[in-house]
């Protein structure tokens, strides 16, 4: 295994590569680190003892690497980002001219990014924005205890914090894409990556201290063959052949051979999860609006991490999103129509209508596994916890499912530059 790390400074290209991508994960966790001015940083190290997972801000603190509760330069991290990005992939599938972007290959791909980044930004305002107005002392809901980080608070220093928290989201944005471009792997995954991987150490020590030694070693067995679980599926897919018919264009013959499209079980990744999480948000901010105490009592006790009434939504959502997910990321329809344009079929599919129900018929299959598989793994974990009482690492079926999805899609980079310069890799 030595040997074959050894392998990836050997090559200067792919070794340069690692080490710009490790800078650009350092230079972004210093910037979160960094408190945007105005913050009273007493009150940030109450917060974080007392509200290390509290409500729903421990999910978005997840994925900000614990940046969000430091009120840091990066606070918002890359959720701006992902939001924006599920949003104009959605919207592509009703809105005329971004499907029209889409079917226009590396041009209208182009478009659509800078549409995502403007998205970007505006969404990066608004969060910001709410989150100055939340840790003013305004919502508990949201921070689980109720307590002002923003003791000075004016106008003009609202705007400079919120400018703050914006800037650095455009700035995350950029390092992702110097990753995607001069890096290795998907940029924004990246970041997601270093950022729950770095929250492992510190959320097993509060689980340590919180449940002692025998719940601790219960939670890292589930953990293991939960691990075990993700590679399987993560590895698992479904290959439907393709075989494309010869033409002669000229004095070339194109066509003739065979392929495949691979179909991943868990073809939607952890997109459910944060879809999921962000409707089961919504009581959360309308808890603040609406004036009925009944209904802010139900949301302040039920709509937490640790309770089985979130824990049970929770799964109810994931299941629907992936199936709703899955069909916006492969439509049947529209590769079918793909496939019979380029010549091509499947063996013993007529082309048109049948290839598409052929393919609807698959993606239920698969689907639907992949679905439970996904529910179960971001559960469990919380069910352990709930029936314990334990409230330091309710996310830990998310943090395992990211770690291992991008750790492999990363590998398999890394494998195959090593094996087209005659090296060995590291996957079998």
């Amino acid at each position: 295994m030595l040997s074959r790390l050894s392998n990836i400074f050997r090559v200067p290209d792919l070794r340069n590569k690692v080490l710009f991508t490790l800078l650009v994960i350092a230079l972004y966790q210093i910037g979160a680190n960094v408190p945007i001015p105005g913050v009273s940083w007493a009150r940030l190290q109450s917060l974080q003892s007392q509200a290390g997972a509290a409500g729903v801000l421990g999910f978005l603190n997840l994925f900000s690497g614990g940046a969000l509760v430091r009120l840091a330069v990066f606070g918002l991290g890359v959720m701006p980002y992902i939001t924006s990005s599920i949003i104009i992939q959605l919207l592509a599938t009703v809105i005329p001219k971004l499907e029209e972007w889409r079917d226009q290959g590396a041009v209208g791909q182009k478009k659509i990014t800078q549409t995502t980044r403007y998205l970007t930004i505006a969404l990066a305002l608004m969060q910001s924005t709410g989150l100055v107005y939340a840790f003013h002392g305004h919502d508990s809901a949201l921070l689980g205890v109720n307590i002002d980080l923003i003791p000075k608070f004016t106008i003009p220093l609202a705007a400079f914090m919120v400018l703050c928290l914006t800037a650095g989201t455009a700035f995350v944005m950029w390092l992702a894409e110097l990753i995607t471009q001069r890096g290795i792997g998907q940029g924004m995954s990246i970041l997601i990556f270093a950022n729950v991987v770095a929250a492992i150490p510190s959320g097993g020590k509060g689980v340590y201290e919180e449940g002692g030694p025998l719940k601790f070693a219960v939670i890292v067995a589930v953990s293991l063959v939960l691990l075990v679980c993700i590679v399987f599926m993560t590895q698992g897919q479904r290959r439907i052949p393709v075989t494309f018919a010869k033409r002669v264009v000229g004095r070339r013959t194109y066509g003739g051979q065979s392929t495949y499209i691979p179909l991943k079980v868990n073809q939607s990744g952890v997109i459910p999860i944060i879809f999921a999480s962000s409707v089961l948000y919504i009581p959360v901010l309308a808890s603040n609006i609406i004036p009925w105490h009944g209904f802010q009592t139900f949301v302040r006790n039920n709509i937490t991490p640790t309770s089985m009434v979130y824990i049970s939504l929770y799964f109810v959502l994931i299941l629907a999103f992936t199936f709703f997910y899955v069909y916006v990321a492969f439509d049947p329809h529209q590769q079918a129509d793909i496939i019979r344009k380029q010549g091509g079929f499947v063996p013993g599919i007529r082309p048109g209508p049948p290839t598409e129900r052929y393919f609807a018929h698959i993606l239920n299959r698969i689907t639907v596994p992949g679905a439970l598989f996904l529910g179960l793994v971001a559960v469990i974990p919380s069910v352990l916890m709930a029936m314990w009482t334990l409230n330091k690492f309710p996310f830990y079926g998310v943090t395992l499912l990211i770690s291992v999805g991008v750790a492999i899609t990363t590998m398999r980079q890394i494998d195959s530059q090593l094996m087209m310069r005659n090296y060995e890799g590291f996957l079998k």
